[in-house]
């Protein structure tokens, strides 16, 4: 039998540090060994008891969660898992954290009664499995945990129909490699960009408003009706799936409440299925770093329709179960790092190619 993943919760909230033990002492494989109420006596327990993986809360006395997530990344090397508030300025500083080296993070519920921790419970325990299993972290490109810079906009960019729509699926470790691959494009990117990111609700808005703040193209939430236009990205929000539809009037983003896929919400595979029967041969198909296999089977799909498909390389993801479940079915065309990623859109979204290709 092998051993158990030992957890330490760090969290000042007294019912915290009882109910989060309680929810993941059910799964036979973890084994909770400690709490701490602030971030001082967190470090002192890691010395003490050697666990393998921490939750972490960000709003506590003494020392606070972020200078606490420095010290653990800075002298233990530990994967930290933010729990983090249901708010504005929650969601505010679960960016800030992952930016810093957390693993991934859940989110509270607005009322954290026993009942209502059920909500958080599978996703917690498969986040702490997965985080069990990191040795070390992926080898990063320069520049990935860099503070956010300010981009150079394309002043009053025209409604410019794209010469692809580029559909991505990610999941655990996708806030840092997503920002990093869009902030690598250029402002006239020539494609139109969807993105499915596994994240709670009301995540999602300032995500997107992040993302956009350092990229050169434009990134916003995604809403129903949104134009899909060249050198854009739209985030898909939390708690809604999102298909593309072709309009006479345009090619639009529509969401919906769906039952979920895959276990989720927004889910990768109804993004990808959409894209493939709308767009087939001038869709690309890009499945990122993530937990599960969402995404592999809507990844076939765009290759049978005659889109490029790509996989991040496994070297370069935090995670790698969602392109490994893709790349093992045969269903990617390409491997590509995280550092190539950009490049390789640029090319295959580039005028010129997307002619080629037609006159073939």
């Amino acid at each position: 039998m092998s051993e158990k993943v030992r957890v330490l919760v760090v969290d000042d909230s007294a019912l915290m540090r009882k109910l989060i033990p309680q929810i993941l002492e059910r799964d036979s494989s973890i084994e909770v060994v400690g709490t701490a109420m602030d971030g001082a006596f967190g470090l002192k327990k890691i010395e003490e008891l050697k666990p393998q993986v921490i939750t972490l809360d960000l709003e506590m006395p003494r020392m606070d969660g972020m200078e606490t997530l420095r010290q653990i990344t800075r002298r233990h090397r530990l994967p930290v898992i933010v729990v983090s508030a249901h708010s504005t300025d929650g969601a505010s500083a679960t960016f800030k954290a992952l930016a810093l080296g957390a693993f991934d993070f859940v989110a509270k519920p607005r009322d954290a009664a026993s009942a209502h921790m059920e909500a958080i419970a599978d996703d917690l325990i498969g986040k702490i499995k997965a985080a069990s299993m990191m040795q070390v972290m992926p080898a990063q490109p320069a520049g990935l945990l860099e503070p956010l810079r300010s981009a150079n906009k394309v002043a009053n960019r025209p409604k410019k129909e794209p010469t692809k729509v580029v559909a991505i699926g990610i999941s655990t470790g996708g806030p840092n490699a997503l920002q990093y691959l869009l902030s690598e494009l250029p402002g006239n990117f020539p494609g139109s960009i969807v993105v499915v990111q596994h994240m709670p609700e009301g995540f999602t808005e300032m995500f997107a408003r992040r993302l956009n703040e350092c990229c050169a193209i434009d990134v916003k939430e995604a809403q129903s009706g949104d134009l899909l236009i060249a050198g854009r990205a739209l985030i898909c929000p939390g708690n809604r799936h999102i298909k593309v539809r072709r309009m006479p009037m345009g090619n639009i983003a529509v969401l919906s409440d769906d039952p979920r896929v895959n276990g989720h919400r927004p889910s990768v595979d109804v993004l990808f299925r959409s894209v493939a029967t709308e767009f087939s041969t001038r869709a690309v198909g890009v499945l990122m770093t993530g937990m599960g296999d969402d995404g592999a089977y809507g990844l076939g799909l765009l290759k049978s329709a005659g889109a490029l498909t790509i996989a991040q390389s496994e070297d370069s993801c935090v995670v790698y179960g969602m392109p490994k479940a893709a790349i093992e079915r045969g269903y990617a065309t390409r491997i590509v790092p995280l550092d190539m990623m950009a490049n390789t859109l640029s090319i295959q979204c580039s005028p010129q190619r997307v002619v080629r290709t037609v006159e073939v």
